[in-house]
């Protein structure tokens, strides 16, 4: 932007996005990405090959990380827990694993210094935007001095008010507070046991930095007080009393798909020919045998006596014959689809449980692993859906018996009002918002012209200059390029 379009104070940086998981974790991003750019900054997502497309449709430059989020997400519906089972240590599925990780980790460095791979043009980060799962984020930020931020859309920093989603907790002889802020030091501790030592032979060899003892590479977010922001609407989960300043909640982020969508003629057609069906979908979620998943949806929808438009998502569904009552649905964008549907069944991950809460559709969530026994707990403690059916139990009279609750007047109108008050939320806006209100922005702008980054330092005159001010002062006389000495942002 030029320089009087410019928010006071916030100079153009070069902005990393980390991020690993699946489309859902990548999407919001892509919208983050686009508000940022508004403020002049450049923005590189860094993401698995596979949605180089979908970043670069997106407005955004795009650098490949490792590993695949295919295997990803079949691993985990394999192994739903923190800890793998016994059929996944046979297989030797963990030693593949912590591999990827490590491949992940080096080109996460990449992703940081490597010039653009299809342009050749220069990129160093300024400043670091990641998911937890990249690992890599916190080690990155350290070696380039620049600050870090996570965003994530579960919560994943300590607090009394409610367990961490990938803990099973129990309350028996304990303050439940107790047991909750507990949980994230356990999941914490198992989560470096598992991969420290990659993490450290990552910090030695690549980056050149001393290896953490379990106490600091465990906690590091937390004792380093790293900027967390949350992406889920402060209506559906308010923010913990419990958390500090530099933690927020922002809102969901989404994407605006559905402008840019033209329905087939057929699923025109099938949306009028009868009452608006439910949507069942999982999304990104690989299953063993999606003959027989597909066979219990269409029972389950028989049984509850709807319509429903069934995606195939990456798992496969919807081989054979199919019902007339059912519609078989490939890509198509939540924020049009579920415009049009009476209820939403699917895996529970953020991305399309907040599509479907947005939209005031009641929801029923089927979780798999991660984050989405979380939002299926959220979702029915008030009262927007059914107690959430895990998909190891699912059967057709359960799906049945979830669809004919979420279809009632009284829950019906609780999803109504809940969308009602989400679609008056900007949660990209105001993540945005939080992304530059905990940056350090005095210890980056340059001390003479505040919308420009510092990048040269004067011990003498102990004053931040941005390269265009420098070159004016050289050019004048006032200073000389031994005056100076490069400056780097240094929080670590």
């Amino acid at each position: 932007l030029p320089l009087y379009f410019r928010p006071i104070g916030i100079p153009p940086l070069n902005i990393l996005i980390l991020i690993v998981g699946s489309r859902g974790d990548v999407q919001p991003f892509v919208a983050l990405g686009q508000e940022l750019l508004k403020y002049g900054h450049r923005v590189r997502l860094a993401t698995h090959e596979t949605f180089r497309q979908f970043v670069h449709d997106g407005g955004l430059e795009f650098y490949p990380l490792a590993g695949d989020p295919t295997e990803l997400m079949a691993y985990m519906v394999k192994n739903p827990g923190l800890l793998p089972g016994l059929s996944s240590i046979r297989a030797g599925e963990i030693g593949k694993k912590r591999e990827t990780i490590r491949d992940i980790l080096e080109s996460s460095w990449q992703a940081a210094i490597a010039p653009d791979d299809e342009t050749g043009q220069y990129f160093m980060a300024d400043s670091i935007i990641a998911n937890p799962p990249s690992f890599g984020h916190v080690h990155v930020a350290q070696k380039l001095l620049v600050p870090l931020h996570i965003y994530f859309t579960m919560p994943w920093s300590r607090t009394k008010a409610f367990p961490h989603p990938l803990a099973n907790v129990s309350y028996k002889n304990a303050a439940s507070g107790t047991v909750n802020r507990l949980s994230y030091d356990v999941i914490d501790t198992l989560t470096w046991e598992g991969l420290g030592d990659v993490i450290n032979k990552f910090r030695k060899k690549t980056l050149g930095l001393k290896p953490l003892s379990t106490y600091d590479g465990a906690y590091a977010l937390r004792h380093l007080k790293v900027p967390h922001t949350y992406t889920w609407s402060p209506g559906l989960i308010p923010k913990p009393q419990d958390w500090k300043n530099h933690i927020e909640v922002c809102g969901f982020f989404f994407l605006d798909l559905a402008s840019q969508y033209t329905p087939p003629d057929d699923l025109v057609a099938f949306l009028a020919a009868g009452p608006p069906p439910v949507y069942i979908g999982f999304g990104s979620i690989v299953v063993d045998d999606p003959d027989a998943m597909t066979k219990m949806i269409f029972d389950g929808v028989k049984e509850a006596g709807v319509r429903a438009i069934v995606s195939k998502g990456w798992g496969g569904l919807g081989g054979g014959a199919v019902p007339d009552t059912i519609y078989l649905i490939g890509n198509c964008p939540h924020d049009w689809l579920f415009q049009n549907v009476s209820a939403v069944c699917h895996h529970g991950g953020a991305g399309t449980t907040a599509a479907g809460l947005k939209a005031g559709r009641p929801t029923i969530i089927v979780p798999f692993f991660g984050d989405q026994p979380f939002w299926g707990s959220m979702v029915a403690n008030i009262g927007v859906g059914p107690v959430p059916v895990p998909f190891k139990k699912l059967t057709a009279h359960r799906l049945a018996k979830a669809i004919k609750v979420a279809l009632s007047e009284k829950v019906v109108k609780a999803a109504a009002d809940l969308g009602a008050k989400m679609r008056q939320e900007n949660g990209v806006v105001e993540g945005a918002k939080s992304f530059h209100r905990l940056l350090p922005l005095s210890d980056m702008r340059c001390d003479i012209s505040p919308t420009l980054k510092a990048v040269l330092f004067s011990p003498e005159l102990n004053m931040k200059f941005s390269r265009k001010v420098i070159g004016v002062l050289m050019e004048a006389g006032l200073l000389t390029p031994a005056d100076v000495h490069p400056y780097r942002y240094d929080s670590w």
